[in-house]
């Protein structure tokens, strides 16, 4: 089983390609099955956000997966594959886990640092695993991946160093201090932005969310008030500021219901606001393209540079030991193999030798496991040693030629389990 990513994000693609193959919902739900179920491909997960979408896979085939999967991007996405192709990156097995390592530090974000991607993440491995598309291979990357993402946080500077998607929009608004701000949408994202607004002094934080109770808890825990979805035109015109992510797939905010002198920051992909807002007098709009053109989350340093250190310490040991876990199938198997000549042998032995008491009996025994064991003892020693290095399992496969095993007899894998 190989680990293979397939995707695209804000650095090979315009966030107007971005916006036309996001998937979200149910079309998510269907993108996940449809690419687990491929001849291709054992386990899936789908990491969709506002500036990526990704399909890490587990996969029997690299060639036909490749294909396969960025068939079915263009198919749920509606983008012709000829299309898609250019913007779309394949890592395979060692980059594929430092991609993902990588991107769980925030290293790989439109805002570097940000910390929303590792929530993203985790959500994407529960709804893999809560619709059953993945397994152990993916469940174990993507755990580790996250630990590597929390050690980033914890034992770097990197929440410093890193704004996020939210603070980057709003450094473009200016003082924020006593102004009246309307958030559109009552998700992480926007829990985010509300929490923003009330640090940087907003004092009139207005939530308006499709299912009003999320919003009534969102208000409440910044000290604002909620309001029906339908009243969000008439917010708009007493609003400073707007923040708009709600990932509903349409405009809900419009030319006609915008006032002059509004600043509206637009998070969602597909977009909340309609680009035509722009022409309305005194309108400032900032969305991701914005943001990326504006270069404000784009950060190097130290700090950037001890999480780079990090990653590639984590990826190593990540490496190492689940190169090392590859060869103990061929071990165990090595040693079940071995003992079942011993046990053959020395039934024929005493078979041959009646006359032997039971201790003569186990001496035998003992001195034939002995010089068994001291046998295996290098090889199997070594064989573990070389399975750590690049290219390692030609050691193990090696191994399993001469000695014609079978790392999957039901033997190998109970003790392996065990």
């Amino acid at each position: 089983m190989s680990l293979l990513t397939i995707g695209l994000s804000h650095r090979t693609a315009p966030v107007a390609m971005l916006e036309r193959v996001s998937v979200s919902g149910e079309a998510l739900v269907k993108l996940l099955h449809d690419v687990q179920q491929d001849v291709c491909v054992a386990e899936a997960m789908v990491v969709s956000t506002c500036n990526r979408v990704e399909v890490y896979a587990a996969v029997d085939r690299f060639h036909g997966a490749v294909t396969a999967i960025s068939r079915l991007l263009g198919v749920h996405s509606g983008v012709p594959v000829e299309e898609l192709q250019p913007h779309l990156y394949v890592h395979y097995e060692d980059q594929a886990v430092e991609h993902l390592f990588a991107m769980v530090c925030g290293l790989d974000s439109m805002v570097v640092g940000e910390g929303q991607i590792l929530g993203q993440v985790r959500r994407a491995l529960t709804l893999a695993q809560k619709q059953g598309t993945i397994g152990a291979t993916l469940n174990e990357l993507v755990q580790q991946a996250l630990r590597v993402g929390k050690r980033a946080h914890a034992d770097t500077d990197i929440d410093k160093a890193g704004a996020s998607l939210v603070t980057a929009g709003l450094a473009l608004a200016g003082d924020l201090a006593g102004r009246r701000a309307l958030v559109v949408g009552a998700g992480s994202m926007s829990s985010l932005a509300a929490t923003t607004l009330a640090r940087a002094g907003v004092t009139d934080i207005v939530v308006a969310n499709r299912t009003f109770e999320r919003g009534v808890r969102l208000a409440a825990s910044v000290g604002g008030r909620a309001v029906e979805f339908a009243a969000v035109p008439r917010e708009l015109a007493a609003a400073d500021i707007v923040i708009s992510c709600t990932g509903g797939g349409r405009h809900v905010i419009t030319p006609d219901i915008v006032p002059s002198g509004t600043f509206l920051l637009d998070l969602a992909l597909p977009h909340d606001i309609d680009p035509a807002v722009r022409e309305v007098p005194g309108v400032t709009l900032v969305d991701l393209e914005t943001i990326q053109e504006s270069g404000i989350g784009s950060r190097e340093g130290d700090t950037v540079d001890s999480v780079r250190r990090l990653v590639a310490e984590e990826l190593a040991a990540f490496l190492t030991a689940e190169r090392a876990a590859k060869v103990t199938p061929t071990v165990v198997a090595l040693r079940s193999k071995a003992a079942t000549v011993v046990e053959a042998e020395l039934g024929r032995l005493l078979m041959r030798m009646p006359q032997l008491d039971g201790k003569a009996r186990d001496e035998v025994a003992q001195t034939v496991q002995r010089v068994v064991d001291k046998l295996l003892h290098e090889p199997t020693v070594r064989v573990k040693q070389l399975a750590t290095s690049p290219g390692g399992d030609h050691y193990a496969e090696a191994l399993r030629e001469l000695f014609d095993l079978d790392p999957k007899m039901p033997e190998a894998v109970r003790e392996v389990e065990l």
